[in-house]
């Protein structure tokens, strides 16, 4: 479908901060990237990218945006699920061990080839415990269900979320609890826990 001059303004905005960052902007970002005064205008323009097909929003989630592949086959971008790279064996992290150059490679499509994958940037040290660290990448599967123990991506009361092992106590509270010794665990009745994903990988980038 045909695109405004402002949409594919906003459009190509995301898909250059999303190459370079790794992530998507925050409406206020992309307001100012260009020149709008309204947030609101954004949230029009990002509807209407969603609406044409451009754009998937992540549920409840402002810096979760995916852009079709269609649009970044346009821009000669290669879709993340169709990227691999070369796997060349096993690399030591305790005692060495001989390293074989093999002809494997690793594929991106196992990580996010579903559509009900998501990634979210890591903010805080809650789970550091778990190598979880702040700036991290974590990819999540969409689910609304988990087992006591899996590590999830929770709503709590319904505005805020955050990434913690859950746990189902006997008296039907939640607790979600923080891999970081430093931090007490959150305790809050069932009804006010919302799954909303549940984490398949987690990536860090050494280099930007």
């Amino acid at each position: 479908m045909a695109l405004t001059r402002r949409q594919k303004e906003v459009l190509d905005y995301l898909a250059d901060f999303i190459e370079r960052k790794g992530y998507s902007p925050s409406y206020e970002e992309i307001a100012e990237g260009i020149d709008l005064n309204s947030i609101a205008t954004v949230h029009k323009h990002i509807a209407a990218l969603e609406g044409k097909g451009y754009l998937k929003r992540g549920f409840n989630q402002s810096r979760s945006v995916e852009i079709s592949e269609s649009y970044l086959a346009e821009r000669g971008r290669v879709p993340v699920a169709e990227s691999s790279v070369p796997l060349l064996g096993r690399i030591a992290a305790g005692r060495p061990v001989e390293q074989v150059a093999q002809g494997d490679s690793l594929q991106f499509s196992d990580f996010a080839g579903n559509a009900s994958t998501f990634a979210l940037q890591v903010r805080g040290e809650s789970m550091i415990d778990d190598h979880i660290c702040d700036g991290d990448f974590v990819l999540v599967e969409k689910t609304d269900s988990a087992r006591d123990g899996e590590i999830v991506v929770a709503l709590v009361e319904g505005y805020e979320t955050t990434l913690k092992r859950i746990y189902r106590e006997a008296d039907g509270m939640i607790r979600l609890q923080p891999a970081n010794a430093t931090m007490d665990p959150i305790l809050i009745p069932a009804a006010a826990v919302e799954i909303q994903g549940r984490l398949i990988a987690v990536m860090r980038k050494y280099k930007n």
